[in-house]
């Protein structure tokens, strides 16, 4: 694992901080806002591991801090397909053209990011989705999450909001579903010798980043309506299913 520069170091701590600041607002996106940056200044298989590690702390403060906020049924719910599809994911990446499976999953979101922006203005369905697609959206998310290092769990996050669940709510499941896969997720790196002393330092520099970009992204977040909530995840879903299909 290379060591970056001073130069690098600093671009990097900029982009975990404005991507922690989405992340703070939206209750998602992180991965997907800093990766394509970040690979401009280190291999992805660095990238990855450094934005994994950085979930984990992150999800491990905000589950232990929103606990009286998760719907647990939810939670249980999605737990079971969500370890079967990290380890099936890992088995899938090896059998499939991952680059047309990135373009397929990139334009899915795309179109639902649509459809969520023409609600707003064209009176459309605002029946629930079943719990039903739990299952489904848990297994397929991470799947995907550990094909490409993330970009599956929109899968979830567009479940969750079928569900109708508050933003706080919202954030505190994914938060918890999240940290039980990214605990997974981070083993199987570490397994894989990912982690080295400076991928691990550079972490601890960027940890400040990240905690003051959520605080600024969830402060913003409660000065929003659910309307606004909503138009915010679709905008985020569309970025992401558009830089997806352009990896």
């Amino acid at each position: 694992m290379p060591d970056i520069g001073a130069v690098a170091t600093l671009f990097t701590a900029a982009v975990v901080l404005g991507a922690y600041v989405v992340r703070g607002v939206s209750g998602f996106g992180t991965s997907l806002v800093a990766i394509p940056l970040l690979v401009f200044v280190m291999p992805i298989h660095a990238a990855v591991p450094l934005m994994t590690v950085l979930g984990l702390c992150v999800t491990l403060m905000l589950g232990v801090r929103d606990r009286g906020h998760v719907r647990w049924d939810e939670m249980w719910r999605l737990l079971g397909p969500t370890l079967a599809g990290v380890f099936a994911g890992i088995y899938v990446f090896s059998l499939l053209d991952a680059r047309f499976m990135q373009k397929l999953l990139g334009a899915f979101i795309v179109s639902y990011a649509v459809y969520m922006i023409a609600s707003q203005f064209v009176r459309t369905s605002t029946a629930r989705c079943s719990t039903r697609w739990a299952y489904p959206a848990g297994f397929i998310s991470t799947v995907i999450d550990s094909m490409f290092g993330g970009g599956g769990g929109l899968l979830v996050v567009i479940y969750m909001h079928r569900r109708g669940y508050d933003p706080v709510a919202f954030r505190a499941t994914l938060s918890v579903l999240w940290l039980v896969e990214l605990i997974v997720r981070v083993g199987g790196y570490a397994v894989g010798g990912y982690y080295d002393r400076s991928l691990l330092v550079l972490a601890l520099v960027c940890l400040p980043a990240m905690v003051l970009g959520n605080r600024a992204g969830e402060a913003i977040s409660r000065t929003m309506s659910q309307q606004s909530f909503a138009r915010l995840i679709a905008a985020v879903l569309f970025a992401s299913g558009v830089s997806l299909m352009l990896k």
